[in-house]
């Protein structure tokens, strides 16, 4: 039976893709990729979702068997989500192929 994987991305603000890290890996995560990136938004966005947007932001991507994305991505959210300092948003993406891992 040939596993199945997913890809995690989460964008969080500038400083908190350690939080979503350690959140991964409690959840058997093995470990991602981050990247600085650049945010934008509206004022209504602000005022809908009652937050302050900040340009200055991380992307995570965590590759993870899909029998345990659901766990990763709450502790993820949980973590970083919107209503914490990281004010994160994650979600995932199935990944059709792998190469070039080992997954014992």
């Amino acid at each position: 039976m040939e596993e199945k994987f997913e890809v995690i991305i989460a964008f969080v603000n500038s400083g908190f893709s350690d939080l979503v890290m350690n959140a991964a890996r409690e959840e058997g995560a093995r470990g991602g990729t981050i990247v600085h990136a650049r945010g934008t938004g509206t004022a209504e966005m602000e005022k809908k979702y009652n937050i302050i947007i900040t340009p200055d932001k991380e992307m995570i991507m965590i590759l993870v068997n899909q029998a345990i994305k659901e766990k990763v991505l709450s502790a993820i959210y949980k973590a970083a989500g919107l209503g914490t300092d990281g004010q994160g948003i994650a979600f995932t993406l199935p990944v059709e192929d792998v190469v070039g891992l080992k997954f014992n």
